[in-house]
């Protein structure tokens, strides 16, 4: 089996808050992602709602427009901000999310982009299933108010290294998403995501090494740091978990960037001692990666 990982990457997490004031949110990032560059990153992670605070009365105060790409400056500061940075930081930069506006449809995306070193846009992922739930007592949240949702499997190859997939938050739920990028090849599930006080110690820890385990992959969520002051209280701890769905590294609840080491032969490794992928019994049951599924929006 051809290894997926195919070089050793520095991977580095960002847990940053985003205030109101969005271009004070840019020029912080800027800094926390050359800092991760000059500690040897080569994949830097940006939060979901990076930009700007996270909730459904901000999405469309802070929307930029992306399409048709390259927007410009006036139409998405932010996406030119990430492509400059991308190039001084000489490092894969995955902006978490920012609100998108699609003036071709007048709907509100949630939507990562991945640049390259060179400062290229190399994809861009919308969120495909919206958080919307309801906890009586706890909390409830409809992102289906403003946000509509996405509707394609994201995934990109980062050259030396291999392949990744994009995927942000509630998109962490569903198993078959993160069946169908591992089974197509991907060494990592990258997840941006704001889980909030009631779901985050419920859920944050147990999804990312359920997705782990369930493929043997490596999985980092990367979260907001935790902001009293804000609306919306992310959980914090952004973490990386290994094929083995062994917890690597993991923040508190404060900003800081994590880092973890990932290697090649790791996947392989995991997947010699429990052989899931030559045990699966697609004679019985359907193999999702081999369903309908699009790639392209």
């Amino acid at each position: 089996m051809a290894g997926l990982l195919q070089q050793p990457l520095k991977l580095a997490l960002i847990q940053i808050a985003a205030g109101p004031d969005k271009a004070l949110n840019l020029s912080r990032t800027r800094l926390r992602v050359l800092e991760a560059s000059a500690a040897g990153a080569s994949l830097i992670v940006l939060p979901e709602c990076f930009n700007s605070p996270y909730g459904c009365a901000h999405f469309p105060t802070y929307a930029e427009t992306l399409l048709p790409s390259p927007p410009t400056a006036a139409q998405s500061p932010t996406f030119h901000a990430l492509a400059a940075l991308a190039a001084e930081a000489r490092a894969y930069l995955l902006g978490g999310s920012i609100p998108e506006y699609a003036p071709a449809t007048q709907r509100y995306h949630n939507t990562a982009l991945l640049f390259s070193p060179h400062g290229a846009l190399l994809a861009t992922h919308r969120k495909l299933h919206l958080f919307d739930i309801d906890l009586p007592g706890r909390i409830t949240f409809r992102e289906s108010d403003v946000l509509s949702p996405g509707n394609k499997v994201s995934l990109v190859d980062i050259p030396p290294y291999g392949r990744v997939a994009l995927a942000i938050c509630y998109d962490i739920r569903f198993p078959e998403l993160a069946a169908i990028a591992a089974r197509k090849g991907a060494f990592l599930l990258l997840y941006p995501g704001a889980f909030n006080l009631t779901t985050g110690p419920l859920h944050w820890a147990l999804q990312a090494r359920a997705r782990a385990m369930d493929n043997q992959v490596y999985v980092a969520l990367c979260s907001p740091a935790r902001d009293a002051r804000a609306d919306y209280q992310a959980w914090g701890h952004s973490m990386v978990v290994d094929p083995d769905a062994a917890v690597m590294v993991e923040a508190g609840e404060g900003e800081e960037i994590v880092y973890a080491e990932l290697e090649p032969g790791k996947i392989e490794e995991t997947r010699r001692g429990i052989p899931l992928y030559e045990q699966r019994r697609f004679d019985v049951y359907p193999d999702v990666s081999e369903g309908k599924v699009r790639y392209e929006e």
